[in-house]
């Protein structure tokens, strides 16, 4: 069985920094792409950052240049630096990969509550 969990979110002041970290576990193959999505309340849940496994990277407009999307092989992880934050960026943040398992396909942390406030 596959699972996916994060760590890392919490409560910081604007202009502060958090990183976010997913570890994949399970008898994995491979795992292709992987992002991190994120849903504020009342909003549609949408692709912030995603990382393909030759480490081409992609961001969302509003968090290029401070937000760092990587990963680990050896670890099966995928990590996000958010620098700068802003009190738009509060959000449940979910990070995701296309798995190659038992059972192939796509796979979804539980979400970890990043928020901005001073």
């Amino acid at each position: 069985q596959v699972q996916l969990v994060e760590s890392g979110g919490g409560l910081v002041p604007p202009g502060g920094s958090l990183r976010l970290s997913c570890a994949a576990s399970g008898n994995i193959i491979r795992i292709n792409d992987m992002g991190w999505y994120r849903q504020a309340p009342g909003k549609q849940r949408e692709l912030v950052a995603s990382i393909t496994s030759g480490r081409s990277a992609n961001y969302v407009d509003s968090v290029k240049g401070r937000f760092t999307i990587s990963r680990d092989g050896t670890k099966n992880a995928v990590y996000l630096q958010m620098n700068n934050l802003q009190p738009e960026d509060t959000a449940v943040y979910y990070c995701n990969a296309h798995i190659i398992a038992g059972v192939s396909g796509g796979y979804w942390g539980q979400g970890t509550q990043v928020t901005v406030s001073s």
